[in-house]
């Protein structure tokens, strides 16, 4: 069977399944940016409580598999009484998991703000919280953000493994009909392409769009 047959018998199952991948991307993203800007910023927090807490955190999500980090929200956490729906827990292990690497891209960018620009906002006599939204955080956000485009391609191959529990994505998909036909090449190989145009042309053009608006709204361009 050719490509183009394969695509006509069974692109309306990989087009859904690529839908559940992209809303999968994106609430995973979402999460992950959210957990590493809360993390990140805790981890510079002078209480040492406060400090401890992100870097334990850290430390666990980004030393264990994201696998086994998706078998236990799915599997374990239910006899403990938290049970989530196989969406809900694909996208946030996936979340988390990122957001444990994402939270170190944080403190970093942070950290990498000029000494002057620090002393210059408290000159200004600004409140710590005003130092930080609206001098420190802009600039280590245009500092980041490279290195979180490639963060969230990243997340979209990881979103792949939430197969594993039955989510509907495009990797349960093809395998399932590479279970029934046999034709590895063609369902594995059009995932392979799919993955590579969400990748290069949605996510990478986003990012640097985002990092030239930045740019522009920091007088950098």
């Amino acid at each position: 069977m050719s490509l183009f047959e394969f695509l006509v018998q069974y692109g309306d199952r990989i087009f859904s399944g690529t839908l559940v991948t992209m809303v999968l991307t994106v609430l995973a993203s979402l999460l992950a940016i959210a957990i590493a800007l809360v993390s990140g910023l805790m981890r510079l927090s002078p209480n040492v409580l406060v400090r401890g807490v992100a870097t334990v955190y850290i430390e666990i999500f980004r030393g264990t598999s994201l696998l086994v980090q998706l078998y236990w929200i799915f599997f374990v956490l239910p006899l403990f009484g938290i049970t989530l729906e196989k969406f809900t827990a694909g996208f946030v292990a996936v979340g988390m998991n990122l957001g444990a690497y994402g939270a170190e891209l944080v403190r970093g960018a942070i950290l990498s703000v000029p000494k002057g620009q620090w002393e210059a906002a408290l000159a200004l006599n600004m409140s710590p919280a005003k130092r930080m939204l609206r001098v420190i955080l802009p600039q280590a956000v245009l500092i980041m953000l490279p290195s979180w485009g490639n963060l969230l391609i990243e997340l979209l191959k990881g979103t792949a493994l939430v197969a594993l529990i039955a989510v509907a994505d495009l990797m349960f998909q093809v395998k399932q009909i590479n279970g029934t036909t046999f034709l590895s090449a063609q369902a594995f190989g059009t995932a392979l392409i799919i993955y590579y145009i969400l990748a290069r042309f949605m996510i990478t053009p986003f990012m640097r769009w985002l990092e030239a608006f930045m740019m522009r709204k920091m007088g950098r361009a």
